[in-house]
């Protein structure tokens, strides 16, 4: 599978799930909360590494190791946006908290990552 197919297909998984989550809505808000949490980019992104030519065991755990830091960022995410609605505000502060929070997350465990001698963003 070349770059565009790989393209074409994140695109088209992505907005099978937001048509999923639009039809669930209505029935079960706990089915469509579910499946927005599916991780659909976590399994595309890891068949993109593990098919690339020349990917072995090493990449792919490397790989795996910096999927920490961004779901554990997401998870803080999550976290903030609750406490946000908890507290009566609207969608776009919301997001404005929750991709903050997000931010702030995700730089001070790329900062741990690198102090404890992790995985690099942007390897030279």
């Amino acid at each position: 599978m070349n770059d565009t197919q790989r393209g074409i297909a994140q695109v088209l998984a992505s907005v099978a799930i937001i048509v999923a989550i639009a039809l669930l809505r209505d029935r079960s808000r706990t089915l469509a909360a579910i499946t927005a949490t599916m991780p659909v980019n976590v399994a595309l992104g890891l068949w993109i590494v593990g098919a690339g030519e020349g990917t072995g065991q090493a990449e792919i755990l490397s790989f795996t190791r910096s999927m920490l830091a961004g779901v554990g960022a997401t998870l803080i995410w999550v976290v903030a946006v609750w406490l946000g609605a908890r507290a009566g505000w609207g969608v776009g502060r919301l997001l404005a908290l929750g991709y903050a929070a997000w931010a702030v997350a995700l730089g001070a465990a790329l900062v741990l990552q690198s102090l404890l001698g992790g995985g690099m963003v942007f390897p030279g």
